[in-house]
């Protein structure tokens, strides 16, 4: 699946879970959303692709998108 640009916008990480043994793909601007992996390259990879299909989705019902952090104002 690709990437709607909007989901490209926002902050990743991709962090070592000892509870479950494996790497957390995480998004700053989601945090309810989460990708787990033994893989930290598709720990990252599913976590882009899952905000991709939320962002997705929330386009498709006119839903607000979250700023993404390097676009808020301090």
């Amino acid at each position: 699946m690709r990437c709607p640009m909007d989901s490209k916008k926002y902050t990743y990480r991709v962090t070592w879970s000892a509870e479950d043994n494996k790497y957390v793909g995480l998004c700053a601007e989601f945090p309810s959303l989460s990708w787990l992996d033994t893989e930290q390259s598709k720990a990252f990879s599913g976590i882009v692709d899952l905000v991709a299909e939320v962002v997705a989705d929330m386009i498709s019902n006119n839903e607000k998108l979250p700023i993404a952090l390097s676009e808020k104002k301090v």
